[in-house]
């Protein structure tokens, strides 16, 4: 039986606890296992409007209805401290029956119930808990609000942007772990290293019915797949890459006594290092370049997807290298470029500006200008933090591919030079024991020469294209780790123009996000 309708079942017929209450105000106790009409019934038991009944029928908000239908009805049992409430919340299959069964509890109707004058505490606590249980429904489950802390989506994107991420358009997830501080991610406020959430009970990927899927060029939301593993003194950086990094000094320094995973047991013996379930994972935003059964391949910086040209963004920034007859450009002329703070110290101390072409062309005709060249790595040219950092695959940031993007259901070959590529998704995304013995692949126990996916999955890049650290540098991004699209600019502040957080973009403002 799938998930919606077990949750859909329950829901419906969630007023069947109410048996007992149904007959002790008066109606047959049949009439609360009757989908829909016990909602009208309950409505009337607690003496609540039938215009309630329009949010029971809008998802995710319906289940908020209950549980505050559920508080409503403790009134009636004068039930009106927060102790009894909250117990009643959290465990109403118990509480509810009880209520009907116990001769100790006699039902009130609302319309004899007094006043009961709240103190200013229990009103502004009833306030927050309402506040809170609203506000995480509608971030879990509908929309969420983002900001973008890092310059891999310029400029298409800015740094200081603040957006809403539509949980709707793919479908919200079930959170993998439900029991979590509000409002925060995975760390505790004022805390660098204290979890935010609980893990006695964690829960299966599932995703409910959404808009539609990711499309090609979507900015897509997501955790980030590589912080599944996280050095906390290091949180900023990939635990991934930090590890590979120890390996090849450890290799270099000392290669007599060298050994593989040397570099690894250093790592864990010298920082903290904790896992991280995949909805705590830092939240990332890119474009979604290739969609699953994709073969995805860059060329001299141009991506392609099964042969033919893929679509660039508009805003689309490249790194070039300048020089200048003379002193180096001054702070206002890359200002009127609307270059950003961040971009003209590095220039100051690289020589490299990030810029889309239309910004290239315009510094091009500055007559202090004397070569202004696109950075380009050329083909063949291994970088060892390129996925899947093997010196097998010669690829780089520029020249890349051609690589399949998985989908669920299909079947790849499985070669022992193949491996690299799909070995984490094998492994890690799809949970198999994964081994090599003698040059042969064993998958749970048994050898293999093939691979059938479970998942679909996509490959996610910046529109920063020189300044992303993107799928080119962690491989795929499965479908369980998406978490919506990223649909309008509410807010975008400019940091560089205002000691006191930014200076709004006014042109930037209320903007969708293409």
């Amino acid at each position: 039986m799938s998930v919606p309708l077990i949750l859909i079942l329950i829901l419906l017929f969630f007023p069947a606890l109410l048996w007992k209450i149904f007959e002790e105000t008066g109606h047959a106790s049949w009439m609360s296992f009757v989908p829909v009409y016990n909602y009208y019934i309950w409505l009337q038991i607690i003496g609540k409007p039938i215009w309630w009944f329009i949010f029971l029928l809008i998802p995710f908000i319906n289940y908020f209805m209950v549980f505050l239908m559920v508080v409503e009805t403790t009134k009636c049992y004068k039930k009106y401290d927060l102790g009894n409430q909250a117990l009643a919340a959290v465990f109403p299959f118990i509480y509810l029956p009880y209520l009907g069964l116990s001769s100790k509890e006699t039902y009130l109707d609302p319309k004899d119930r007094p006043k009961i004058k709240k103190t200013w505490i229990r009103e502004w606590v009833d306030a927050i808990i309402f506040a809170v249980i609203a506000a995480t429904i509608i971030r879990m489950f509908l929309v969420e609000a983002y900001t973008i802390p890092t310059s891999s989506m310029e400029k298409s994107l800015l740094v200081g942007d603040f957006l809403f991420v539509s949980k709707f358009a793919y479908g919200p997830k079930v959170p993998n772990t439900p029991i979590a501080f509000p409002f925060v991610h995975h760390t505790m406020p004022l805390t660098q290293q204290s979890k935010s959430y609980l893990e006695w009970i964690k829960l299966p990927y599932y995703r409910f019915t959404g808009f539609g899927d990711v499309q090609r060029n979507d900015a897509v939301v997501f955790n980030y797949p590589g912080g599944d593993t996280v050095v906390l003194e290091r949180q900023n950086e990939d635990y991934y890459r930090i590890v590979r990094d120890a390996e090849r000094e450890f290799k270099n320094r000392f290669p007599e006594r060298y050994y593989p995973g040397m570099g690894r047991q250093a790592v864990w013996k010298n920082y903290n290092v904790t896992a991280r379930p995949v909805d705590k994972r830092e939240n990332y935003i890119k474009r979604c370049v290739a969609l699953p059964g994709d073969t995805l391949e860059i060329r001299d910086q141009q991506v392609y997807i099964d042969g033919q040209k893929g679509e660039n963004p508009e805003e689309m920034q490249f790194s070039y290298r300048v020089e200048t007859k003379g002193m180096p450009l001054s702070d206002r002329v890359l200002r009127d470029l609307n270059v950003s703070q961040e971009d003209i110290r590095n220039y100051k101390m690289t020589g490299y500006l990030h810029l889309t072409q239309e910004k290239a062309d315009k510094l091009a005709q500055i007559p202090v200008v004397s070569k202004l060249e696109r950075n380009s790595i050329p083909d063949g040219t291994w970088d060892p933090n390129i996925f899947p950092f093997d010196s097998r695959y010669n690829w780089n940031v520029d020249n890349f591919g051609p690589l399949y993007i998985p989908e669920a259901g299909a079947t790849v070959t499985l070669t022992m030079d193949n491996l690299p590529l799909y070995e984490k998704i094998i492994g890690t995304y799809e949970g198999n024991d994964l081994e090599v013995k003698d040059e042969e692949i064993i998958i749970n126990g048994e050898k293999a020469d093939s691979y059938t996916f479970k998942y679909d999955y996509y490959w996610m890049m910046g529109d920063n294209r020189h300044n992303s650290a993107d799928s080119r540098f962690w491989g795929f991004v499965p479908e369980d780790h998406v978490v919506g699209k990223a649909v309008f600019v509410w807010l975008s502040l400019d940091k560089d123009k205002s000691l006191f957080g930014g200076k709004i973009r006014w042109d930037k403002l209320f903007r969708v996000i293409h």
